[in-house]
């Protein structure tokens, strides 16, 4: 039982992860949806706090629940005791000395469906014990918060408390279909664009793709590099893709003559806190060997299969 001294309430640490996760979502669903249970449930566990309070800790508005003035005299605390149980929860898992027990790897499709799976088949196959969780999202994860032990990405971490090293750098290539090559062949200024979506129009290889076809227009736009490779295959238009990928989709051909996209730097990191985990070490120490010749397959000669 944690006690809030301030306001002489008595919480468990199970309350407190549901009030944060309102605060954060602004809806109980949102937050039911994060925290894995269901509506009722969160619906419950407010009004036990609140009650506990005798007095309420959010009121509705148009935007969402937001805290009262009550509510937010204890977030300072509340989110205290998240970083105290977070860090204990990452010291008692960095300290694990079996192979064995879940590990959970963030990383974007395309990285761990052809760059990373080599690695992953071979952590499962020399420590059956272990078995990796790949969740497969470009949303950047909070690794303080557990909410990976490791991610692969192509930017550099930039929290604290995070241990990190590049790993590679990423060809990149400009591929099409038959047709779509014929059609480029024939006017470059025929050529659609298949784009990483709105959010990513900041990318390298976004603005290079635009820069070096400035007449076209866009096709397609998708997060997923899997989608614009599948989209690509199909005709939709070019696509700038990470190499292993385009050279491993069927149908896809590596357009030359355009100059070299430019390539991403491969980042890995995790909290310090488990540095000891020995199934993460497991997975670097396999990565770290094997993921340099993921790039082999992407620098085939143009037109190979």
């Amino acid at each position: 039982m944690f006690i809030f001294e301030r306001v002489g309430l008595a919480v468990e640490w199970s309350d407190i992860r549901v009030f944060l996760a309102v605060v954060r979502s602004r809806s109980l669903g949102e937050a039911a949806r994060s925290l894995g249970v269901s509506h009722p449930t969160v619906g419950r566990r407010v009004k036990v706090l609140e009650d506990e309070a005798e007095q309420p800790l959010f009121r509705r508005t148009k935007d969402g629940l937001v805290l009262t003035d009550s509510g937010d005299a204890v977030l300072a605390l509340a989110e205290s005791m998240e970083a105290s149980a977070l860090a204990m929860e990452r010291r008692l898992a960095g300290r694990q000395e079996r192979l064995e027990g879940t590990l959970r790897i963030s990383s974007a499709d395309w990285f761990a469906a052809y760059v990373l799976a080599p690695s992953l088949a071979e952590l499962a196959q020399r420590h059956p014990g272990v078995v990796p969780e790949v969740i497969a999202s470009y949303r950047l994860l909070d690794l303080s918060r557990r909410e990976a032990d490791v991610a692969f990405r192509i930017v550099p971490f930039s929290e604290p408390d995070i241990v990190q090293r590049r790993l590679m750098t990423m060809p990149y290539g400009l591929y099409g279909s038959e047709a779509t090559v014929r059609v480029v062949a024939e006017d470059p200024r025929a050529a659609r664009l298949i784009l990483m979506n709105s959010a990513q129009a900041h990318f390298p290889d976004v603005t290079w793709l635009i820069e070096t076809f400035p007449q076209s227009k866009p096709a397609f736009t998708s997060t997923s590099r899997s989608v614009q490779a599948q989209m690509c295959a199909r005709g939709l238009g070019v696509a700038v893709l990470p190499r292993p990928l385009g050279e491993q989709i069927g149908g896809l051909h590596r357009i030359d003559g355009f100059g070299q996209p430019p390539g991403r730097d491969i980042w890995v990191g995790y909290h310090q806190d488990l540095r000891q985990m020995d199934r993460l070490r497991a997975l670097l120490e396999i990565a770290e060997r094997l993921l340099p010749n993921a790039c082999v397959v992407a620098r085939r000669p143009s037109g190979a299969d």
